[in-house]
Formats: structure tokens, sequence, C-alpha cells
């Protein structure tokens, strides 16, 4: 059986990939007999579903943009020409 940091994780990458059958059904397991893990996945659920609905909003609303230069900060960064 999975660890609780194990469960965590799993639970963290399902957001951005599909597990695997293997690590679905552990987590399954997992999940199913602790709370706190259960709690966790919950609320991670409730993170994206309210991140995704910001980003929409924000998608809408033209006063809720990143300034150009900000932006522009942010690309130079991570391409490492800062």
């Amino acid at each position: 059986m999975l660890s609780c940091k194990e469960a965590s994780r799993l639970v963290s990458q399902s957001q951005d990939r599909r597990l695997g059958w293997r690590e679905r059904m552990a987590l399954r397991l997992h999940l199913a007999v602790c709370d706190a893990c259960r709690e966790f996945s919950r609320q991670m659920a409730w993170l994206r579903q309210a991140l995704r609905h910001f980003a929409l909003r924000a998608e809408q609303d033209e006063t809720v943009r990143l300034p150009s230069e900000a932006a522009e900060r942010i690309r130079r960064a991570l391409h490492g020409h800062d």
C-alpha cells in the first residue's frame, strides 16, 4: 500500500497527467482508507476548479491582465536572460 507521501505525490501528479492503471488503483485503495489523503485530494480538486474558474474569468475580463512589462520580465527570467 502507498504511504501518505506517495499518495499525495500521485494526487498532485494527477492534476497534470493521467495516472497509469496501477497508480490509479493504488491511489484509490489508499484514499479509501486514509481520511487525511482523501481530504487533501478533495482540496486539490477544489483548488484546480477554482483556478480554472479564475482563468476563465480573467480571459473574459480585460481589466485582469498582467502588464506587458511584467510579462517580459517573467519571459526573460524563464529564459535565463535577467
